[in-house]
């Protein structure tokens, strides 16, 4: 996906009914060793970083239990949908464990760090609506009878980015801008954002959108 140059939006589902992701096999990870168990929880820490750098914007639909290492994962995207029915939750004290696959730097960043220690000290589920009310996620809806409400508030937010995505580059900036200048103090942010905004300046479609704006048109973006 981070090279296929047609991708535009990344919308992650899942494809059991009444589950998003239900986190780790605790009877599989029961019968690994303490070594083992560091390395599969590393190579999970790595996988959500690489969905977190992922270029281009990338949304959750949580239609169901979204817990452990199933929560992490709708953290590591960009933005997060969920029907008001799901179960979400940092689940892990409950099991004499913490959040090892970015929860407990994802979580805080997203919900503020009251909100983020309360969760993961209870190890509390919470449903849509409650997540929606804190920040969790970008939009709660009713679930349908289908059982995929929140994937299809999804592909409805991501037919809104796409417009815009056509012009990737500028996406990929200011993905790029946000993620890299919430680490840091706001003058480096700054700093962040006119470098990538510089990188901008010669592109193609940049000088199409202005082009489209003089000209009373709909840019036509070619990703360059």
């Amino acid at each position: 996906l981070r090279f296929d140059e047609k991708v535009r939006v990344v919308v992650f589902k899942s494809e059991v009914k009444g589950v998003f992701c239900a986190g780790a096999d605790l009877k599989e990870r029961a019968k690994m060793d303490d070594g083992e168990v560091g390395h599969f929880v590393k190579r999970l820490r790595n996988l959500m970083d690489e969905i977190a750098a992922l270029p281009v914007p990338t949304i959750a639909a949580i239609d169901g239990y979204a817990l452990g290492g199933g929560l992490e994962l709708a953290l590591a995207c960009d933005l997060r949908i969920a029907a008001s029915s799901a179960k979400m939750g940092l689940i892990e004290t409950t099991r004499g464990l913490l959040p090892g696959a970015g929860g407990t730097q994802r979580l805080p960043r997203c919900v503020g760090i009251g909100l983020a220690k309360e969760l993961i000290f209870t190890g509390r589920q919470i449903d849509g609506q409650q997540a929606f009310s804190m920040g969790l996620v970008n939009h709660t809806v009713p679930q349908n009878n289908e059982g995929d409400a929140a994937y299809q508030r999804a592909l409805t937010l991501a037919k809104e980015i796409l417009p815009q995505a056509s012009a990737p580059f500028a996406v990929k900036m200011g993905k790029l801008a946000i993620n890299r200048g919430i680490e840091v103090d706001i003058a480096s942010g700054m700093a962040i954002e006119g470098m990538c905004y510089a990188q901008n300046i010669p592109t193609r479609d940049r000088q199409e959108g202005m082009a489209a704006f003089r000209e009373k048109r709909p840019p036509q973006f070619i990703g360059k």
